[in-house]
């Protein structure tokens, strides 16, 4: 697969240093692994009309979703090594390649709301996270909301003893790992495009994921009960090729910040409406039976996974837990 990724990066390389007087326009390939009616989808399609409209053609963009490219292990080799110039990976994408600081998105109830996740991404913290993805090729552009998480299986979750024993797909992630094992639970790394095969089949038990995710990958088709926890986050990051993107002119690179301001705003505005409408259809469906804790059985989850901060601490680094607690107002155990 690499050799395949370095010929693409090889023909991308060619494309972009043709002759001037061509005016061909420059080709920004924006690949992705969900489906285009999601809210990362749409986002992306958002980018694509403005940046196409406000460089007046001298930009054309093209969106691959479902993994149409890249699968999930494969996509940021693939924008580093120049194959495709756009992405925008989950936050747990990162960890793997080294940069761990961005795994702090994934420490169960970190984040209380969706305004309380503005305050970090759009202010000091976001920006001091993006700059690290300097060294690994990468510029990072935008932050887009997914959703808040929910857990699904064939068995209903209510305590956290109901998870002991089970398989959990997972994102690649050290810290969903230690989650799902304090919880007793398996975890199984896996590719979003292979999860509705695998709890079709039974290769794992149960996932977690946003309504919106659930519903268009057909999950709730093949789990039986979702508990709504909103124990976790995904977001993810848009990056672009730093060389790629640092050798644009620099109007035409203003541009495309102004197409991805612009983008990322109907994107994130668009996420929480969307997994509510998720939700519904879910439950229209009548194939997943839907479970709402108490307040008390919320805070007895919400406990039971708290010794994950402490078992990551070495990972992601207790000092940016420290500033994210403090910036998101909150302490690991109130």
């Amino acid at each position: 697969m690499r050799n395949l990724i370095l010929a693409a990066a090889s023909v991308a390389a060619m494309a972009l240093v043709g002759p001037a007087e061509a005016q061909s326009p420059i080709v920004i390939k924006f690949s992705h692994v969900v489906a285009a009616d999601t809210p990362k989808g749409k986002a992306a399609e958002k980018f694509k009309e403005l940046a196409e409209k406000y460089t007046n053609g001298k930009v054309k963009v093209e969106v691959y979703p479902n993994s149409t490219l890249y699968k999930d292990k494969e996509e940021l080799e693939a924008l580093q090594l120049g194959a495709v110039q756009m992405l925008a990976p989950s936050n747990s994408k990162f960890g793997p390649i080294g940069i761990k600081e961005f795994e702090v998105f994934d420490l169960p109830y970190i984040l209380p709301d969706l305004k309380t996740l503005r305050k970090v991404t759009d202010g000091p913290l976001g920006a001091k996270l993006l700059k690290l993805l300097d060294k690994k090729g990468m510029t990072g552009l935008a932050y887009w909301d997914n959703g808040f998480k929910q857990m699904s299986a064939n068995k209903k979750l209510i305590a956290p003893s109901d998870y002991k024993g089970l398989k959990f797909r997972i994102q690649s992630s050290k810290v969903l790992e230690a989650q799902f094992r304090t919880l007793g639970a398996i975890p199984q790394v896996m590719a979003f495009s292979d999860v509705y095969q695998a709890l079709q089949t039974g290769v794992v038990d149960g996932q977690e994921n946003t309504w919106s995710n659930m519903y268009t990958q057909k999950m709730h088709e093949v789990q039986k009960y979702a508990t709504v926890t909103n124990h976790g986050y995904i977001g993810y990051v848009v990056v672009v090729n730093k060389k790629f993107w640092d050798g644009l002119p620099s109007d035409i690179r203003d541009e495309l910040s102004k197409a991805m301001k612009e983008a990322t705003d109907f994107g994130n505005s668009q996420s929480a409406k969307e997994n509510q409408e998720a939700l519904e259809e879910i439950k229209k469906s009548g194939k997943t039976e839907i479970i709402t804790l108490t307040p008390e059985q919320n805070e007895a989850m919400r406990q039971a996974l708290m010794p994950v901060y402490k078992e990551v601490a070495s990972r992601v680094g207790q000092p940016l837990i420290d500033e994210f607690l403090k910036e998101t107002g909150r302490s690991p155990m109130n």
